[in-house]
């Protein structure tokens, strides 16, 4: 197991290995999020959601790591449900060739996963439903009554078991930042508010033990309607209330300091939306974020491809870009709120043409906000 975690001098001194991606801006501290804000982190992270579960996808996906580690990019992102496991494993195996060869140190990566959803190991099983009894059920990991959706389950035992099986996977002693995976789904799948709270509150206690115990230093939400739908709809969250049962949790000094939702040209919702309230405001997601101390990362950056085609000239034209992919990336990396941008990278090819657009400076936040105007 590799040990050590990200830290503001490891995270600095990976940075400083690219003077011109640091020119462009490309390296940014989260704001006011205790405990990360000396944090340097790249504007894009690799996200590992996409592809086959096969050898050669791993092989890519693996190459595709280590080329972005040697690149510029410090932020890797996965769930233990990606491909079976097998996206955590590719990342596990990159780490590790890259640090037992001298290319990297462990202290200047921010490694995310995420639990929640129900899980196979490499490969669908023949019987997915008789695995699921035999691997959890029947060992006392999670009782029937705690999956929701017929898919999904926070209980803490069924978390602790995932957690441990992600280090595993990792091959990492400690976990920068583990999210709960679209808890929101529980909201859709017909578990009332009140018990909602009660698993989130169980939950968030589960993960401050694990950060006590070395295992994981953050945790948070990885969501994708939660904090993007009107706050009257079913799935959504409030994060003042996630905010306030981790503070019942743990105090002041609790660790739940990240957040993970789309945002993108199609998914704008987290800067044009005033959803969420605090005090007796009504903000934006990034606004409360902010108030929160809570970091944000984006996902679905390019929107699975769909948005690196058949975009409106005038959002170019807004933008300064040249190509609609450029145009994608800009626009969510520019974003003022948002700590890093996640895009798929299953090939290595992938890292060369996202790097490109991140050696340039980023759009000034005037001009970015004209898209909204």
């Amino acid at each position: 197991m590799i040990s050590d975690f990200a830290t503001a001098e490891g995270t600095a001194r990976y940075r400083d290995r690219f003077p011109q991606l640091n020119q462009a801006g490309h390296f940014r501290q989260p704001a006011r999020v205790p405990g990360a804000s000396e944090l340097w982190l790249s504007s894009l992270g690799l996200g590992t959601y996409l592809g086959e579960t096969d050898d050669s996808a791993d092989a890519a996906y693996t190459e595709a790591i280590i080329q972005a580690l040697r690149s510029g990019v410090n932020v890797l992102d996965t769930a233990i449900n990606y491909r079976h496991q097998r996206s955590e494993r590719t990342i596990g195996s990159a780490l590790e060739e890259m640090i037992t060869g001298g290319l990297l140190k462990r202290d200047e990566v921010l490694v995310c996963t995420k639990a929640g959803y129900l899980s196979f190991d490499g490969d669908a099983p023949n019987d997915p439903r008789g695995y699921f009894i035999d691997e959890y059920i029947n060992k006392g990991i999670m009782r029937p009554t705690e999956i929701a959706g017929g898919m999904h389950c926070m209980a803490p035992a069924y978390l602790e078991n995932q957690l441990e099986r992600s280090r595993t996977n990792l091959r990492l002693e400690t976990i920068d930042v583990f999210y709960l995976h679209n808890p929101e789904s529980q909201l859709g799948a017909g578990v009332s508010a009140v018990d909602f709270r009660h698993r989130l509150r169980d939950a968030f206690a589960a993960l401050e033990r694990a950060v006590k115990a070395g295992k994981i230093r953050f945790y948070g939400c990885a969501t994708w309607n939660a904090f993007r739908l009107p706050n009257t709809q079913r799935e959504a969250m409030s994060l003042q209330d996630v905010a306030a049962v981790a503070r019942e949790v743990a105090g002041d000094g609790h660790r739940f300091r990240f957040v993970q939702l789309p945002f993108n040209l199609a998914m704008p919702e987290a800067f044009a939306l005033k959803n969420q309230v605090g005090g007796n405001e009504t903000l934006s997601f990034f606004e409360a974020a902010e108030k929160a101390g809570v970091a944000v990362i984006g996902s679905a950056t390019l929107y699975q491809g769909r948005l690196t085609q058949g975009l409106p000239e005038v959002i170019r034209q807004k933008l300064g870009t040249t190509s609609d992919t450029e145009s994608a990336i800009q626009f969510a990396r520019s974003a003022p709120g948002i700590a890093a941008a996640l895009i798929g990278m299953g090939h290595k090819e992938h890292v060369a043409t996202n790097l490109a657009v991140a050696s340039q400076p980023l759009v000034p936040r005037e001009q970015w906000e004209s898209l909204f105007q």
